[in-house]
Formats: C-alpha cells, sequence, structure tokens
C-alpha cells in the first residue's frame, strides 16, 4: 500500500500502531472499557486531522452536540472544517455523509446507531451487523478514513456480533487503568500493518498527550534501592519498554498463602514461585506473595521471568537489586536461564536510559552496547546471586 494513500491522524503513536495513517476508504473497530478516554482519542484525532485540512464528520449517538461542543472546547480540538452531528439513525447518518463527502468520518459508538429497515432495538445483533455494513460500504465507495468505537463487555472483548471484527479492516483495543494515566492502544487485526505495535499515551488534563519515550515515563518515579523492584525490558512490536517490576512477600496469616498478580501473568508467577522453592531455596510456602508492574501495563513475555523471579527474591531477602541493573531471561522448570529474543535491542535501549550493567543469559556471542556491563549467568541460583 503506497503512502499516497494513507490519511495522517495528527498522533505519531496513532499512526505507529495503524501502519503509518488511516488508509483512505478503511474502516477501524476501536474499543475498550468505560472511561478509558476512547471517545477522547478520536475527537483529538478529528480536529487534527481538520486542522490539517481535511473535512471530519464525528457523529455521535450517545451524547448531544452541546455536550461534544464543551469536551471540544475544554481539549482545544475545534477546528472549522470539524462538523458534529448527533443521530442514531444509520439512513440519516449516510444521508449526512453523502452530502458533506468528509475525508474522515468517525462514529461513536455502533451499539447505538440503528436502522429503520431492521425491525429490532439498537445494539442487537442483527442492528449491530447491518449498521457496520452500511458504514463499511460508505467507506469504500466514497473512499472515507472511517473510525468506529465499539462498547466491550466485561470480561474486555468487543460486544456484539463477532462478524462485526470481521467485516472492518482494524480492530484496537484501548487499554490501561482509569486510575493511571497511561494508555496503550494496540492493534489486534491489521489488513494495511502489523499487530505488533503499540502507542503509548497519557491522560492529562488538556486530553491525550503523545508518550514518545516510554521507557522513561515507566520508570519514574522509581524508588531507589528499594527491596523487591526490579527493571526488566520487554519487547512490544519494534519498540524496547524498560519497566519496572515489584513484588512484596510477607508471612501468611492463614493456612494457604496469597498470590496476587497485576500486570503479569498469574499463572506464570506461580511457576516462578515453584522454582524459586524447589531450585533456588527460597522458603516461600509460608509467604503471602504480591507481584505487580509499576504504571498499570502488562508484561507477559518470558523475557520478563527472571526480573519477576529476583524481585520476589530481593523482597523476601529485604536486599535491594543494583538500581543501575536491568535484567533480561526466561526461566526454565530446571532453573535455568534461557536466551529470549532480540536482546541487543534490549540492551541498547537499557543503556540509552543510562543503565550500568544487565544481567542477562549465558550467550558468548553476545555483545552489549559501550558502557554497559554484562554479567552472563547460566541458572537461576547464580542469578541470584549475582544480583543480591
Amino acid at each position: 500500500m503506497s503512502a499516497e494513500t494513507r490519511q495522517p491522524t495528527g498522533f505519531t503513536e496513532f499512526d505507529r500502531v495503524l501502519g503509518g495513517g488511516a488508509v483512505v476508504g478503511s474502516v477501524v473497530l476501536v474499543g475498550g472499557d468505560p472511561g478509558i478516554g476512547k471517545s477522547t482519542l478520536l475527537l483529538q484525532t478529528a480536529e487534527r486531522a481538520a486542522r490539517a485540512g481535511g473535512v471530519v464528520l464525528y457523529v455521535s449517538a450517545e451524547e448531544s452536540v452541546p455536550q461534544i461542543k464543551l469536551r471540544a472546547e475544554r481539549l482545544g480540538a475545534a477546528s472549522p472544517l470539524l462538523y458534529l452531528l448527533a443521530e442514531v439513525n444509520l439512513e440519516a447518518i449516510l444521508q449526512a455523509a453523502g452530502r458533506l463527502r468528509p475525508a474522515m468520518l468517525i462514529v461513536d459508538s455502533i451499539q447505538t446507531v440503528h436502522s429503520g429497515d431492521v425491525p429490532s432495538s439498537p445494539g442487537s445483533v442483527v442492528q449491530v451487523r447491518e449498521c457496520a455494513a452500511g458504514l463499511i460500504r460508505l467507506a469504500k465507495d466514497q473512499g472515507i478514513a472511517t473510525f468506529i468505537v465499539g462498547h466491550v463487555t466485561k470480561e474486555g472483548a468487543l460486544a456484539g456480533p463477532r462478524v462485526l471484527e470481521h467485516l472492518v479492516d482494524t480492530v484496537l483495543a484501548f487499554e490501561g487503568d482509569r486510575h493511571h494515566a497511561y494508555r496503550i492502544l494496540r492493534a489486534t487485526k491489521n489488513r494495511f500493518g502489523s499487530t505488533n505495535e503499540i502507542g503509548v499515551f497519557e491522560m492529562a488534563g488538556g486530553g491525550l498527550v503523545e508518550v514518545p519515550n516510554p521507557s522513561a515515563a515507566f520508570l519514574s518515579g522509581r524508588p531507589e534501592a528499594a527491596p523487591g523492584s526490579v527493571v526488566v525490558c520487554a519487547i512490544e512490536g519494534t519498540r524496547s519498554l524498560l519497566v519496572e517490576v515489584q513484588a512484596l512477600t510477607i508471612p501468611s496469616s492463614f493456612g494457604t498463602p496469597r498470590r496476587t498478580a497485576a500486570g503479569v501473568d498469574y499463572n506464570r508467577l506461580l511457576v516462578l514461585l515453584a522454582v524459586l522453592e524447589r531450585r533456588g531455596g527460597l522458603q516461600l510456602s509460608g509467604q503471602d506473595v504480591y507481584a505487580s508492574v509499576a504504571g498499570g501495563i502488562s508484561v507477559d513475555e518470558p523475557a520478563a521471568d527472571l526480573g519477576i523471579a529476583a524481585a520476589v527474591a530481593s523482597s523476601l531477602r529485604n536486599r535491594p537489586v543494583d538500581p543501575r541493573a536491568v535484567v533480561v531471561g526466561e526461566v526454565g522448570l530446571a532453573g535455568e536461564v534461557r536466551a529470549v529474543p532480540q536482546v541487543e535491542r534490549r540492551l541498547a535501549e537499557a543503556a540509552r536510559l543510562g543503565f550500568g550493567r544487565a544481567v542477562v543469559p549465558r550467550i558468548e556471542s553476545l555483545k552489549g552496547p559501550a558502557g554497559l556491563e554484562l554479567t552472563r549467568v547460566g541458572d537461576l541460583t547464580e542469578a541470584l546471586r549475582a544480583l543480591l
């Protein structure tokens, strides 16, 4: 797909996830929890696209025009080329878009739009499917980059028929914790780009702000020389992210110890605790263990195993890990530290942020960047000895 067929959203992070911008005539479905910032993101995108010279039609089937205008003024998202329409009827939306012929169309949300030709209530399977099909036909026929907001269920899946995700070209998930400022935009389906890229935003008083250096943002506020705190490097698409893994162990007050995970895989945490007790000699059977990733993001790749294990051991022994060290490695059931992909890229990010030491698997051919000392370890016991 040539670059000329793409329309920039005005957000570099958004364009990264889409593969370089919204393809003309494509349909993008954006889902996320209530209040996470989907409407804010798309309203700011609409304003930036209008500011670039394209006509944008923002259709809200949930709010009135005065409500949207108030939010737009708060976000500074007013533009003479940005048109607002409060409408729930599909035929009226298609007619307005046909007259205006916008370069970008945003519909918020598909579950509240209904067609007069379908004898069922808004949000039903038939209504959602038919309304989405009508918007897709409009986008393809007139070459309009179209964004559709979709509700999610309490389990986090997109509400409505599964065919909705098959019909659209791209499915985006806007993730994050409403109690944290950071939001992650990721693609779960993309016909015009990779599904491995993520975009990072911060919710500020004036709306969403791009985070061009997520590693520095995620590590801000990190305590110095605190037991149970370890920095690991994760890979998201082509981006390396340094994040802080924290662990806390306390004697259990009940017969069965409690394990709690936030931002790390719960089952993986249980496996690592078993390996720490069996292979690392740590007595964890009488300890409640809490593990989390600071910043409200999730890290589920095996490369974080060694960092999680080190954080638990650090908390149990009440010894801080070297604050200048970053930890990378997968831990096997035999206690061995195994190689992970793209180690060089991870180490380059650590060196860029000023870390002076990296604990990595024993890969003799591995060469670190200048100024970064490599400590190669073969098993969990050796790694804990080097870190603690």
